[in-house]
């Protein structure tokens, strides 16, 4: 049977506005995980409610990484060469908003990614929560963070670009979140989040079968809720990207990291359909990505 709760029990005070109204939307069955989802009327926000205990120490550590894990996550340093395609292109298209200062990356794992922001001019810097992959970023020269990111102690009106990819759905609590986002970065700064879009056609036909619903992703968001947060922590403009903010090319260069024969080039032709779709009928994925500006 679904709790009775109340809004604060589930992600504290609302990002968006103070009335929200939670409701059991069903549980997830993806990879039959069965995680209790609850979605507010107000706001279109969804949530994992009860949120799990979580010693993030022993979460994500080693076994998370390498694969030993129920819940996992890729090595990237396996696959660095051919991320770096992915990485690059992304860093091109935000020095067309940032040319240049302090970088900061939230979730940086082994920090591939502000390695190749140190390239491009920017001073890197990662808050990761893991040890194990902080401990090997700081090996790369980077001044890493190793803990939460409402725990990190950040200057505020510090960075000039700010990234969260794949980050913002593991925190539990959104209005701090957003309104420290904001306090760090400096005027005109920029945020760059990726995230899943819950208004997405491929969300909404797939519901409980979602295949973003994991043990680790507590909050859930759509296009207009993270506009919402966005303009009412102090943004003054936000670009939205359905897929992703590179190109066709850049995505089929990094998938050849996980290609084992020959036969794995066919997993082209399933990408090339998802990335035009996703550009030709907007909405039509779950992907987004979404840049801010301070």
């Amino acid at each position: 049977m679904p709790l009775d709760i109340s809004s604060k029990e589930i992600i504290g005070d609302c990002p968006i506005n103070s009335n929200c109204d939670w409701k059991f939307l069903y549980k997830s069955e993806f990879n039959q995980f069965q995680l209790p989802i609850y979605r507010c009327n107000t706001c279109g926000l969804q949530a994992q409610f009860p949120i799990p205990s979580q010693n993030l120490e022993s979460i994500y550590n080693e076994e998370y990484y390498t694969g030993k894990s129920e819940y996992k996550y890729k090595d990237e340093r396996k696959t660095e060469k051919f991320d770096t395609y992915v990485w690059d292109a992304r860093l091109r298209n935000i020095k067309k908003f940032i040319a240049s200062g302090n970088f900061l990356d939230i979730g940086a794992s082994f920090g591939g990614f502000l390695a190749r922001a140190k390239f491009f001019g920017f001073t890197p810097f990662g808050v990761e929560v893991s040890k194990y992959s902080a401990e090997y970023a700081k090996q790369r020269g980077i001044k890493i963070y190793n803990t939460e990111f409402l725990k990190a102690d950040l200057e505020e009106n510090f960075f000039d670009v700010v990234t969260m990819i794949e980050v913002i759905e593991h925190l539990d609590k959104p209005k701090e979140v957003f309104e420290k986002l904001f306090r760090i970065l400096k005027p005109n700064g920029l945020l760059v989040l990726q995230t899943a879009n819950f208004e997405g056609k491929q969300a909404m036909q797939e519901e409980r079968n979602y295949h973003y619903y994991l043990p680790g992703h507590l909050v859930y968001y759509s296009r207009s809720n993270l506009e919402r947060i966005l303009q009412n922590v102090g943004f003054r403009k936000t670009i939205m990207y359905y897929g992703v903010d590179f190109s066709l090319l850049a995505k089929l260069k990094k998938s050849r990291g996980s290609f084992q024969n020959i036969s794995d080039y066919k997993n082209w032709f399933r990408i090339s359909y998802y990335h035009l779709k996703s550009k030709l009928w907007k909405g039509s994925t779950s992907s987004m990505v979404m840049y801010a500006v301070k």
